[in-house]
């Protein structure tokens, strides 16, 4: 039986086909929904027989999946959600083992090339990144961007990956990057169920593309409910395309062509799929395609039973309008297969899918096997050497007998052995520590690896080139810094775009990108409107399709609108594929000290917690911010670039090789040295901290400032460390709220760089006060740290050592 991919780049135009041909892609098309069918129900019992932890699958929608790849081709891309499993097995972009494998979290690529078994099932991806870093030939390929559970959150990545088409068909500069693009010929291909196009997510996709006008193809799968809420609670008039009938191109507009059409018709779905995405593929216009009457058999997932919210009347009416059901039917009308030829279809999928399922599940099972056995005889032979052998055979003999066993009952296991000889000092039990270093090291890889790239492409690896400065260099406004490295970049790289809200015309509203639109134009220097999900989700898609983006965030509070693009998508997508996808996207945005709840934000305990898979870089001035730009813009991994926001107008010198050097992340900088105590600041704060450093000296008091330049990664060498086992006494000052970003570095220090044993007074952190601050100088100064802060708290840890030499203030 060959494997369920069939020929998606054939036409389904009838009239170019003869009827023995239009028969065997009819029958084929058949094979493969009936085969998607059989593999969501032995899913289902495979969760409920314990062999597998959760199963959601795409029963009820094979045949409109069967038509939507009819139009898919190569070097088009899809951004879906969890119910296209068949839509991926007739498009080739996955198949049965690869479906058995994910379900198993089978941890390996070559077995679920999706996600190595970090995701749950149905949740796709095809690798577009090579083992060496480089990337594959995206135009030679069909390509499936990595999919996220929260429905909807895919979306705004959708519209990156449908405008990326806009760019290399519009920008003759990009037509070189032929592996990417054949002249923006590619559509992005989305899909989301009815009750998820209640998300803000979709709605502000939805309206973005109108906008731009991108080759973006919508299907909204619409089986009625979202779990057990029903279309009624769900959406306004019961009807996506109804309510969006607002959204229709007229002429003389911009917009969408907006298709309906019913989830169980094959003929019907295979022309509106073939009408639709010729539209948007030839003319750059967003489509959307509504499919109703769709049916969900087994319920939402393995979680519980539909029985328990739908009618009888509901539930008939499902069973009645099956599509598998409705096309087996119609074939039969048609002429196109008999009743015994469709029976001999189903009994030939049945039997085949049963053996991939099988093979994919013994597989994993002897290769675990294998190991457990190895575990249990090194167990076993430790109780033979040894006092406690007893309860040595008790653990071995427990694990032997382990039903259906992971690698955790093993690893487990050994671990239980060694503790129960651990007052034994013999030599036996070292294999045991030997094997259990091995396969530690195996599982880092396994469920650890990957958060970022790690290629040679990675910005850590970018060379260093230190800043030049001529003796006739002169001192300019720190925006101007930025803008001149920007310029420089911009020439350099032709793949290089800028986009968000007031980036084009005006140059950002402090003038980062001043001129730089006249000078390179309107398609890489662009206005967006104020909708920062798909700012962030734009920039995305265009990195994932070989584009170096910046997305701008106007300031650091705004991030919160984008939090779920940022955190669930970009940050986690290297990680979730296993290295097999990477966007590298950088967020630039502006934050710190300045007056009024919404627009003085340093957020950092919240983008610390949330954005692990970015580089999180706070820069204290614009040369900095300039030197990180130029290391990322040569980079592939993700970033988040957060510049100070009081610093634009101050004065910086500017740099002779303003394009060209380098701050390398990770790499901790001593602005002052010092011998009473380690000061610790990044971003704005800094600034206090060395003009408190001044009337400290004055007091008597030397403080080591050190600025880490980067969150993540954090002072790689260990400066902070080394200060502290110097000065033996540690501060960290931060705009922060108490016990976020300060409890991070207070973290990486004291535990990540042992410097807790180099205290001699217990450490202190100086942070916001809980709530945002108000508006008004006076304001900032009661709520972040000011330089009375700073100098007093500085003395009353010197007080704390010393009261003799430093009697108390109060």
């Amino acid at each position: 039986m060959p494997e369920t991919a069939i020929n998606a780049t054939g036409k389904s135009n009838t009239a170019e086909l003869s009827f023995d041909d239009f028969k065997k892609i009819v029958i084929s098309d058949y094979r493969v929904g009936y085969e998607s069918r059989q593999a969501s129900l032995i899913g289902r019992r495979e969760v409920l027989t314990g062999k597998a932890k959760f199963g959601i699958f795409g029963d009820g929608k094979e045949v409109a999946q069967l038509a939507m790849a009819k139009a898919f081709r190569k070097g088009d891309w899809r951004a879906g959600y969890y119910r296209d499993q068949t839509f991926m097995f007739a498009t080739g972009m996955s198949n049965l083992s690869e479906f058995f494998a994910q379900l198993y979290a089978y941890p390996d690529t070559d077995k679920d090339p999706a996600s190595a078994g970090r995701q749950m099932n149905c949740h796709y991806a095809t690798r577009f990144v090579n083992e060496d870093g480089t990337w594959v030939n995206q135009a030679e390929t069909m390509n499936c961007s990595s999919d996220i559970s929260t429905t909807g959150g895919h979306m705004p990545r959708l519209l990156g990956l449908a405008y990326a088409s806009k760019l290399y068909r519009q920008n003759k500069e990009l037509e070189y990057l032929n592996k990417f693009s054949v002249n923006g010929n590619e559509v992005a291909f989305g899909t989301i169920g009815n009750g998820s196009t209640s998300e803000g997510l979709f709605f502000e996709t939805l309206n973005a593309a109108g906008v731009l006008q991108v080759p973006m193809a919508i299907s909204v799968w619409d089986d009625a409910y979202a779990i057990s809420v029903p279309a009624k609670l769900q959406t306004t008039k019961e009807d996506i395309s109804e309510i969006l009938k607002g959204f229709q191109r007229e002429k003389g507009t911009n917009g969408y062509e907006i298709f309906k059409v019913r989830g169980w018709d094959y003929v019907a779905l295979c022309e509106t799929y073939e009408r639709a995405i010729n539209v948007c593929r030839t003319e750059h216009v967003p489509v959307l395609i509504h499919v109703t009457e769709m049916t969900q058999p087994q319920g939402h997932s393995t979680s519980g039973s539909h029985e328990r919210y739908k009618s009888k009347d509901r539930l008939t009416w499902e069973e009645e309008h099956d599509c598998l059901l409705q096309m087996r039917k119609w074939m039969i009308a048609s002429a196109i297969a008999t009743e015994a030829e469709i029976d001999e279809i189903e009994a030939t999928a049945k039997k085949y899918v049963r053996e991939c399922q099988r093979k994919v599940w013994n597989e994993l099972s002897e290769e675990i096997r294998l190991e457990l056995n190895e575990a249990a005889r090194l167990i076993e032979k430790l109780a033979l050497e040894v006092f406690e052998r007893d309860a040595l055979m008790e653990v071995a003999v427990e694990l032997g007998e382990t039903v259906d066993p992971g690698r955790k009952d093993m690893v487990a296991a050994i671990r239980k052995a060694l503790r129960i000889v651990v007052k034994n000092n013999t030599a036996p039990k070292q294999p045991l520590i030997d094997w259990l270093a091995a396969e530690d090291i195996k599982s880092k890889d396994r469920y650890n690896s990957k958060l970022f790239s790690g290629t040679q492409f990675s910005p850590l690896n970018v060379e260093n080139v230190p800043v030049r400065y001529l003796e006739d260099s002169k001192y300019i406004d720190g925006r101007e810094v930025l803008n001149a490295c920007f310029d420089a970049n911009f020439e350099r790289d032709k793949t290089i775009v800028a986009f968000g809200e007031d980036v084009g015309a005006i140059g950002d509203v402090n003038q980062g990108f001043a001129g730089l639109q006249n000078k390179y134009g309107d398609l890489r220097l662009t206005d967006t409107g104020i909708r920062e999900a798909t700012i962030i989700g734009q920039g995305m898609g265009l990195a994932m399709r070989g584009l170096k983006p910046i997305a701008e965030i106007q300031y650091v509070d705004y991030l919160l609108y984008s939090i779920n693009v940022l955190s669930d998508d970009l940050a986690s997508l290297s990680y979730r594929t296993k290295g097999g996808q990477k966007a590298p996207l950088i967020v630039r945005t502006r934050g710190h000290r300045l007056e009024g709840i919404w627009h003085s934000g340093s957020p950092l305990g919240l983008i610390l917690n949330s954005m692990r898979g970015l580089h999180i870089c706070v820069p204290r001035d614009m040369t900095q911010a300039a030197g990180m730009y130029n290391v990322l813009l040569r980079g592939d991994e993700p970033a988040l670039v957060i510049e100070c926001l009081n610093g634009y107008r101050l004065k910086e010198r500017l740099p002779a090789n303003i394009g060209e050097f380098t701050v390398q992340l990770g790499k901790a900088e001593i602005l002052k040295e010092g011998s009473d105590i380690t000061v610790i600041s990044y971003g704005s704060t800094l600034r206090i901290v060395r003009e408190a450093a001044i009337e400290l000296d004055k007091m008597g008091i030397s403080i080591e400032v050190i600025d880490p330049q980067t969150l993540y990664p954090f002072d790689i060498d260990n400066v902070c460390g080394n200060s502290l086992r110097k000065t033996s006494k540690l501060l960290i000052v931060d705009e922060d709220l108490p016990g976020a970003a300060s409890a991070y570095i207070l973290q990486k220090v004291l535990e990540a760089q042992k410097g807790y044993y180099s205290l001699d007074a217990q450490p202190r952190t100086l942070s916001a006060k809980e709530h945002r601050p108000p508006y008004g100088s006076d304001g900032d100064y009661f709520s972040k740290p000011s330089v009375d802060d700073i100098i007093e708290t500085v003395y009353s840890m010197m007080n704390e050592t010393d009261p003799h030499k430093y009697p108390a203030i109060y």
